[in-house]
C-alpha cells in the first residue's frame, strides 16, 4: 500500500474576482468565518496522510508562508496575557511532523504547468493536488483521503467529480466513464453541452503518479501558451487506470462571491452562537 505524502496546491493565481480585496491578500487566505480558505485545504491534505504540503505560489505573494510560519510577538503577547486558547489555536495550524515547501511558478501558464513546478520536491511517488477554490466539507473522511485509499497501488489516478447541470458542462472538464462507472475512458475539456459525453464534472482534487510530470514535459502549449493538466490526464489513460471518485461530502466553490458566502453560512449555521443569525437570514442566496 503506497502513502500519499506529498500534496501540491497550486496557488500563484490573482484572484480578480474578489478584487479590490485581492490586492493585498492572496484570495486563498480570504476567510471562511474565522479561518483562511487555505487552512480548509491543509486540513484535508493531512487527514489524508501528507507530511509535506507545496505551494506553487508567485513572487508576490507572501501571506501564505507567513500564515503557516511562526508569529513569535504575537505568540509572546498571548502568552503573557494568558490566553492559552487562542495561544494553542495559533501554534496549531500545523501539525509538529508536517512541512511547507513553497514553490515559485515565474509565469502564469497553466494548471499544468503549475503542477509541474513541483516536480523537484515530489520526485517519484504519488501525489494529490487540492485547489482550495474547491472547499470539501463533510463529518467523515476528507475528499482526498477516500481518493487516496483508491489508489493506494501507486499507480492509479483519481479524479474526484461531481454531477453538475448539463447547461454548465462549458464550466468544468467533464468525463466519460465506463459501464463499471468509474474508470475515465476520456475527458474533454469545458465542453458544450450537446457535445458532452456526460454531466460528470471534474473537480478540484486529483491524485496522481509521478509520471504525470513526464506527460506534461510532452504536452504541447494550448490558447494562451497554457499547459492544461487535463491534456496530460488525457496521455495518462492510454496508460494506466484513471478512476472517476463520487466524493462523499458537500462542495463550495469558492472561486466566486456566492460559493463564498454559502460556505460561510454553512459553517456559520453549524456555530451555535452563530446559528441564529443564519436562521434569521434572508433565504435569496
Amino acid at each position: 500500500m503506497t502513502r500519499l505524502r506529498k500534496v501540491v496546491f497550486p496557488v500563484a493565481g490573482m484572484g480578480t474576482r474578489f478584487l479590490p480585496a485581492t490586492k493585498v491578500v492572496a484570495k486563498e487566505m480570504l476567510p471562511v468565518l474565522d479561518r483562511p480558505l487555505i487552512q480548509y485545504a491543509v486540513d484535508e491534505a493531512v487527514d489524508a496522510g501528507a507530511d509535506t504540503l507545496v505551494f506553487v505560489t508567485n513572487r508576490y505573494k507572501h501571506s501564505i508562508a507567513d500564515y503557516f510560519d511562526s508569529a513569535y510577538e504575537l505568540e509572546e503577547t498571548l502568552e503573557r496575557a494568558g490566553k492559552r486558547e487562542l495561544l494553542a489555536m495559533v501554534q496549531g495550524l500545523l501539525p509538529p511532523h508536517v512541512r511547507c515547501v513553497y514553490v515559485t511558478q515565474e509565469q502564469a501558464l497553466g494548471l499544468g504547468h503549475a503542477v509541474l513546478c513541483a516536480k523537484a520536491v515530489i520526485g517519484d511517488e504519488p501525489f494529490g493536488i487540492i485547489l482550495p477554490d474547491d472547499l470539501i466539507v463533510n463529518d467523515g473522511p476528507s475528499a482526498l483521503r477516500q481518493m487516496a485509499e483508491r489508489a493506494a497501488d501507486g499507480k492509479t489516478g483519481v479524479l474526484a467529480v461531481e454531477e453538475v447541470p448539463h447547461a454548465d458542462t462549458g464550466k468544468y472538464g467533464i468525463v466519460d466513464v465506463d459501464g463499471s462507472g468509474d474508470r475515465i475512458r476520456h475527458m474533454v475539456e469545458k465542453p458544450k453541452p450537446a457535445d458532452a459525453p456526460s454531466n460528470l464534472a471534474v473537480v478540484g482534487r486529483y491524485v496522481l503518479p509521478a509520471r504525470i510530470f513526464e506527460l506534461l514535459e510532452k504536452t504541447t502549449p494550448g490558447a494562451g501558451g497554457e499547459i492544461q493538466l487535463t491534456d496530460a490526464i488525457a496521455a495518462l489513460l492510454a496508460e494506466t487506470p484513471v478512476l472517476a471518485h463520487r466524493f462523499a461530502g458537500t462542495r463550495f466553490d469558492c472561486g466566486n462571491k456566492a460559493g463564498m458566502v454559502r460556505a460561510t453560512l454553512h459553517f456559520a449555521a453549524a456555530d451555535p452562537e452563530l446559528r441564529h443569525l443564519v436562521d434569521a437570514a434572508p433565504r435569496s442566496v
